[in-house]
């Protein structure tokens, strides 16, 4: 007997292939019969008319943060939401563990980092989380039967070197006896399931002590090393952050990413490639990378996004405006004397010259200060700003628009909600990534969910992506977005029979509406562990979820079945080479 039958949906499939109809039928989480419209004569335990609506495989979300978030959102929303079935965590070198048995500080050390670099509530990570392990494998284990999404994680270098090295992690270098020590724990991590090495070089990624991060400071022949290691594991990859993934490569960073990937043997994927016709330099230069690595015998793919993200900010707490250089000695000041500051005409002079500068990379984008959306206002003489944009406001205030703004959150203590408005939303950038969407280098993800929960919202990429092919620009086609969203990475990943719908494939499934899917405004809600807050998206369209044939989704609510698993590499993906 089947557990349920889906009828007459029309299927998109994930390989690419013409949609058909068909009557799915799911047994003991796994796809049971594909077969006509009415021609099942397996009896089904229950089962629902599907009609007008799509089946797709479940989403597979390349690149997350939901390491500690999955301990008191086991349905990791809103990705799930919005049909995300799997998702990759322990990106960007950031994971929970290994931690050293003998030094407990070292998980006070881990909480204060990823409160700082990945934007996570400091309250929650205390209040969330267990922290009952210190071993990667263990960590795994406390995720372990109490998880509605499918989960693989990365184990980050971060922890590995401050496991090895303690406080001597930043700033610090292993001898001979330490490097192999690194490469042991590593090894550990993998027999336990990791998916293999994250690391970040990344200048913008500092510790809960405003340091660089551990993993900045390990130089080429350890990340090599490390990198040698992934190689002798089933299943395994690689995931890295340098400075130029922000804006464009130096020869010096294509080395570094072409030489891990040779080394290991396996694909590194790196976040996150940002696609702007303004700057049409950009895309070849960071798909340059690809090219060198498939020359050398590797392979680099880029993560890039498919939709616009809104990302607000705020002078008053860290943000991106913090990573523009020289701004974050101004914005890391005591608030009294941060507006006083900001209010100093030779002080905005320089960081709007400094923003403006070839080093800034991407975040030049954040300068165009006449271009933002006043958001939430705290105070009586904002009252009737929200929803403004700061250019009107300026050009009516006789003010320029940096300064103008600078008032307008020094009358809220610098709490004012600022939403800057896209630079890049334009037909040529569109058509840019369209073209740049299908380059075998190039992989649809990057949301981050997980990470930064006030200031941004990219979960729900998905359902705004296949809205936007269905009815909106309609670049791609929907079996094209749809394989770019599941087939694609779970190829690229390894993931065995799962991002397909086939007969015997894991029943990891999303049924939605044509006609309406999409995703809700990004609303901010208090529902974290101390009441800390988040940005959050409602899925429109999107009838039901399964994940291993198990119903965790219907209209928006979740059902409270948590059927995900953790994916273990070797048992649950298997080996991608480079070629």
């Amino acid at each position: 007997m089947l557990d349920h039958l889906i009828k007459g949906a029309t299927v998109v499939d994930g390989t690419g292939a013409p949609a058909y109809a068909a009557d799915v039928g799911l047994r003991d989480g796994r796809i049971a019969v594909i077969a006509e419209p009415g021609t099942v004569a397996e009896e089904a335990r229950s089962g629902e008319d599907a009609r007008g609506l799509v089946l797709a495989p479940g989403f597979v979300d390349p690149h997350t943060h939901y390491d500690a978030q999955l301990f008191w959102d086991p349905y990791a929303t809103p990705s799930l939401n919005h049909g995300v079935t799997t998702v990759a965590g322990g990106n960007c070198g950031f994971t929970l563990a290994p931690l050293h048995p003998g030094r407990p500080e070292d998980a006070d050390y881990t909480r204060r980092m990823m409160s700082k670099v990945e934007g996570m509530s400091l309250v929650a990570l205390e209040e969330g989380a267990p922290w009952t392990w210190n071993s990667f494998g263990e960590y795994l284990d406390a995720l372990e039967g109490r998880v509605a999404v499918n989960a693989g994680f990365m184990v980050g270098h971060c922890a590995l070197r401050r496991h090895v090295l303690g406080p001597d992690a930043v700033g610090g270098q292993p001898g001979p006896a330490q490097l192999d020590a690194m490469v042991r724990l590593l090894h550990e991590a993998m027999d336990a399931g990791a998916w293999g090495l994250s690391t970040t070089q990344s200048s913008t990624h500092s510790d809960g002590d405003g340091r660089p991060v551990a993993s900045r400071h390990a130089g080429p022949e350890e990340l090599l090393a490390l990198s040698r290691a992934v190689a002798e594991h089933e299943g395994t990859q690689l995931e890295a952050i340098v400075s130029g993934c922000l804006d464009q490569f130096s020869d010096e960073e294509i080395e570094l990413f072409v030489g891990m990937s040779v080394a290991a043997g396996r694909p590194l994927n790196w976040n996150v490639l940002t696609i702007d016709a303004a700057v049409p330099e950009r895309v070849p230069r960071q798909l340059a990378a690809g090219a060198r690595a498939r020359d050398a015998g590797g392979r680099v793919v880029a993560l890039t996004m498919p939709i616009l993200t809104p990302m607000n900010m705020s002078l008053g707490t860290f943000c991106a405006l913090n990573l523009i250089p020289g701004w974050g000695d101004v914005l890391g000041l005591p608030v009294p004397e941060r507006i006083a500051r900001l209010r100093d005409p030779a002080v905005r002079a320089e960081m709007l010259r400094r923003a403006d500068s070839r080093e800034a990379g991407v975040f030049r984008r954040l300068a165009r200060f006449d271009r933002y959306v006043i958001g939430d206002t705290y105070s009586e003489r904002n009252q009737g700003l929200t929803g403004r944009i700061v250019g009107d406001i300026a050009a009516e205030r006789g003010q320029e628009p940096f300064a103008c703004l600078v008032e307008i959150c020094a009358a809220d203590d610098l709490r004012t909600v600022l939403w800057p408005m896209p630079t890049d939303n334009d037909p040529d950038s569109w058509a840019l990534r369209a073209e740049t969407w299908r380059h075998e280098d190039v992989l649809l993800g990057g949301s981050d969910a997980g990470a930064h929960l006030d200031r941004m919202c990219g979960a729900p990429y998905t359902t705004r992506f296949i809205g936007d092919c269905l009815r909106g620009r309609k670049l791609l086609g929907l079996e094209e977005a749809v394989k770019m969203l599941t087939d694609d990475p779970a190829r690229l990943f390894g993931l065995r029979e799962r991002g397909r719908i086939v007969e015997g494939f894991h029943a990891d499934l999303v049924l939605f509406d044509p006609e309406r899917i999409d995703a809700g405004k990004a609303t901010l809600v208090h529902d974290l562990p101390g009441d800390s807050p988040r940005l959050d998206s409602r899925a429109i369209g999107v009838d039901a979820v399964w994940v291993n044939g198990v119903e965790v989704i219907r209209e928006d609510t979740v059902t409270g079945a948590v059927p995900g698993r953790i994916l273990r590499s070797g048992r649950d993906t298997r080996t991608v080479g480079t070629t």
